[in-house]
Parts: structure tokens; C-alpha cells; sequence
């Protein structure tokens, strides 16, 4: 399924400390129903054309009333558009996130959870008052100042979270016990919180202990304590990639699209370009465009310095007269088109190989400097007329880190095969999605043992390789 209704933590105030995830969701929202605490600078940030619902309250005052809000929820969900909930602070901490979750999962509606920062941790850091400090305290309870009832609450009635917690929980165990708390107290283990291999273990305060031991509990985890550890708004289970990590190669800033749909499916995603591009500034110092048949292009970074090089130099696309042009893939015809460029040919298969095999006459290919030779190749055995100015270089990326594990790897292109094997010879068994049969051969070549092959160059048809893996 297609996710569409999100719970969003809108963080403290600043827009600088709402969460990436966060940001990307509110960019692509249509409907945002927004609290009285979300801030000027974050409703800045939603798209021209979503519908905004004011939903704010007061202690005072209330615009529209907790079941009112739910049922709006509910009600533009069902239109499928992406509808964000959006809430100052952190959904879950006193923001009734959970009762919106509640009527959700009642109404048969998924949904995901996006934390914020909290106003009771950034509020005081922000102005310099450290929350912990090991000199001064060893933990830290947050209330709120008046219960349902508007009265002052219970301060027994707590929830108790405890990080780093696994190795000392049988003491913690008894030492909770001693203090007249019940063993039936439900506790909930949360072992690599919020990654692809994240563990809950559920279980009581009697048993704390025994169940970390027997489920080979280690660190990282937290340990919850008190009656919201037995409540499960488990809404990451429900999607198909929760427990795969990802690696995706693309040159930065090629990878959103991507990146995004694979998070909305429950991935950890990574983003480790392998390659970065150069510009050749004299690449076409002294070059004529002219005469051609067709012109080809074979990335959407080829389209980009191109245009940068004709404005750099102060030259015309008029210069190409009446050449038609080619274009590798959709992405690659779309840049061009953005520029208002027609594109006459695209292959059905979006590689080189099929580039190459559906151009004739005069040709002139504009590509990276140190790009597959398929092309040459090609025309060559065919005998064609061709030239080619490579207007960008390809260099490659040093890794700072690398992950000790992934499910799957994204290869976009035989260099990013090539940078990656340079820097790590790691993670050879790991699934390789790859575009297009050189891509998949150079993988094979790096040592991946298991290659597949995306049938084509598209963000959808990536999305679609690494589902028939499952």
C-alpha cells in the first residue's frame, strides 16, 4: 500500500530543528491540519497548494474539539491525498498523538509516526540549561502541569525510560521492586530503536531481566516502564521494507525521489554517493555544434553541464540548428525538455547499448569524460559517423565510513560500481540492484555475488527490483 497520513512532530519552534524526515514530508503534503504551537517558520514551509486546517487549542480555547480533528483526519485520508497531522513538539509526549493513532487504527487507516524535538529537551538546552548533567543529576521526569482533569497530576502515575539500562537491568529490576512499584508493571525493551533492526520485547517488571537475557538483548536498547509500555501503535510492522537497509550510490542530490519512496515503504535508507561530477569548463572551447543529425545525451548531469557551458560561454543553443536529439532515459528527455528541448528518440530499454543501436547519420554525443565505452563501441561496428566532446568528468568518492551490513545496495551507473569497489571490499553479498546490463556486469566483475537487474532506468522500476526481491 501507499502511505498517505502522517503524525508529525513540528518540533519546538526554529525550523532548523525539524527532523529531515519531517521537512520531506511537509514538502510533498496536500493537506496539513496544524496545531496553535506549530510555528510561523514550519507553516512557512508548506507547499503553495495543500490545504491548511487550523486545528489549535488552548486551555482556554478550542477552535475545533480532539474528536473533531480525528475525524477530519480520518475524513481526508480516505480522499487518498497525503494528509499531515502536524503538532508542535513530539507527537507522543502530552500531544494526543496517541488517541489520533488510536482512531486511526480503529477507522482500518495506516499511518506513520514522525518524531519531533521536544519542547521539554530543546526549550532549556536552547537557552543553555543542560536536562542531565552528570555532576548534578542521574535522571529526569517530564509532566505536564495539569491532567485531564486539569488538576495537578499523580507524579507516582509515571512513565520511567532508562537508557543504557541492559547490562545493570537485574539491578534495576530489584531496586524498582523495592520501591513499591508492582511486578505486574508492564515494561517494553527497544533494542537499535528506529533502524531496520530494531527489536520490542514486551514483558512485566518481575520479569524485566530475564526476558533481556533470554532474548540476547544488547546495546544500544532502552527500557520503558509503566503503563504506556504495554500500549502498540506498531505502525512500521505494516510496511514491507521495515526491516531492510538500503544503500543507494547516486551522485548527491540524485537520490531524493528514490530515497523517499523506499522510506515510505519502511526502509533505512543510506545515502553513499559513490561518484561526484566535474564540469570540463573548455570542453567546448573551439567546438562546433553544427551539422549533426542527432545529438545525444546520456545522463541528466550531461544535460545540466551542457547548458552551464553554453552560458558560460556566452553561446547559443540556436548553434545546433536542425539536429534532433536523443536522450538515454525519461529523466535524461525531462532535464532537456525543462531547458525547451523536444526530444526526437528515447530507447525503449534506457542504456547506451540501446541509445547507440537506435541512432543514424552524422552524430554528435555530448558525455562524461571517462564514460562506458559501449557507445564507441557500437558505432563503430555499424560504421557510423560520429563525434563526441566529453563536457564532465567523473571522480570518485572516499568513504569516511562504511556500513558493517545492508540488504540491498542501489548501482545507478558502472561508475558508481567502480567507486564503491575502491573503497571497501566489504558487502559482497549484499543484493545489487543494478541499471542496465553494464552496470550489472561491473558489479558481477567487483565480486557481487548476487546481481539484478533493473528493468529500467527509472526511480519506479528501481522501487520495483528491490520488491520482487522479498
Amino acid at each position: 500500500f501507499i502511505m498517505n497520513v502522517y503524525i508529525v512532530g513540528a518540533g519546538s519552534g526554529d525550523s532548523g530543528l525539524l527532523t529531515l524526515r519531517a521537512k520531506e514530508i511537509i514538502n510533498r503534503a496536500e493537506v496539513v491540519i496544524y496545531d496553535r504551537l506549530v510555528s510561523d517558520s514550519v507553516l512557512a514551509m508548506i507547499p503553495e497548494n495543500a490545504e491548511l486546517i487550523d486545528a489549535g487549542k488552548s486551555s482556554s480555547f478550542h477552535k475545533i474539539s480532539q474528536r473533531e480533528i480525528e475525524s477530519l483526519i480520518i475524513k481526508h485520508a480516505k480522499t487518498g491525498k497525503i494528509t499531515v497531522r502536524l503538532k508542535g513538539g513530539d507527537p507522543f509526549l502530552f500531544g494526543r498523538g496517541g488517541e489520533e493513532a488510536d482512531s486511526l487504527i480503529k477507522a482500518g487507516i495506516n499511518f506513520e509516526i514522525v518524531p519531533g524535538v521536544s519542547s521539554a529537551l530543546a526549550v532549556p538546552e536552547w537557552a543553555g540549561i543542560p536536562v542531565t548533567h552528570r555532576d548534578y543529576c542521574s535522571g529526569l521526569n517530564i509532566f505536564t502541569a495539569h491532567d485531564r482533569n486539569n488538576l495537578l497530576p499523580d507524579f507516582t502515575r509515571t512513565t520511567k525510560i532508562f537508557l543504557m539500562g541492559v547490562a545493570n537491568s537485574e539491578i534495576l529490576q530489584n531496586k524498582l521492586l523495592s520501591e513499591n512499584l508492582s511486578p505486574d508493571t508492564s515494561c517494553a525493551i527497544i533494542e537499535n530503536g528506529t533502524s531496520s533492526q530494531e527489536r520490542i520485547i514486551r514483558t512485566e517488571l518481575n520479569n524485566l531481566h530475564e526476558a533481556i537475557i533470554a532474548n540476547k538483548i544488547n546495546p544500544p536498547a532502552i527500557i520503558i516502564i509503566g503503563d504506556t509500555a504495554k500500549l502498540n501503535y506498531s505502525w512500521r510492522k505494516k510496511l514491507t521494507l521495515h526491516d531492510k537497509k538500503i544503500i543507494i550510490t547516486r551522485p548527491a542530490g540524485r537520490s531524493e525521489n528514490l530515497a523517499a519512496l523506499l522510506r515510505d515503504s519502511g526502509a533505512e535508507v543510506v545515502l553513499m554517493p559513490a561518484i561526484k561530477t566535474q564540469i570540463i569548463s573548455d570542453s567546448l572551447t573551439g567546438k562546433n555544434l553544427s551539422g549533426y543529425d542527432y545529438i545525444g545525451f546520456t545522463s541528466v548531469t550531461g544535460v545540466e553541464a551542457f547548458f552551464k557551458l553554453l552560458r558560460d560561454s556566452n553561446r547559443d543553443i540556436r548553434e545546433i540548428g536542425g539536429a534532433k536529439i536523443a536522450a538515454i532515459g525519461l529523466a535524461t528527455a525531462e532535464a532537456l525538455h525543462s531547458h525547451g528541448l523536444r526530444v526526437d528518440f528515447v530507447p525503449e530499454i534506457y542504456d547506451c547499448r540501446h541509445l547507440a543501436e537506435g541512432l543514424a547519420g552524422k552524430i554528435l554525443m555530448l558525455r562524461a569524460l571517462n564514460g562506458s565505452p559501449e557507445i564507441a563501441e557500437i558505432f563503430d561496428s555499424r560504421n557510423i559517423n560520429y563525434d563526441e566532446i566529453c563536457i564532465y568528468r567523473i571522480d570518485y568518492v572516499k568513504f569516511k565510513h562504511v556500513p558493517k551490513f545492508a540488504d540491498f545496495i542501489i548501482f545507478t551507473s558502472a561508475s558508481t560500481v567502480k567507486g564503491f569497489a575502491m573503497n571497501t571490499n566489504n558487502l559482497r553479498e549484499v543484493i545489487a540492484i543494478c541499471i542496465g546490463e553494464q552496470t550489472a556486469k561491473e558489479a558481477i566483475n567487483a565480486g557481487f555475488m548476487n546481481v539484478r537487474i533493473s528493468k529500467q532506468a527509472t526511480v519506479k522500476s528501481i522501487y520495483d527490483a528491490v520488491m520482487s526481491c522479498l
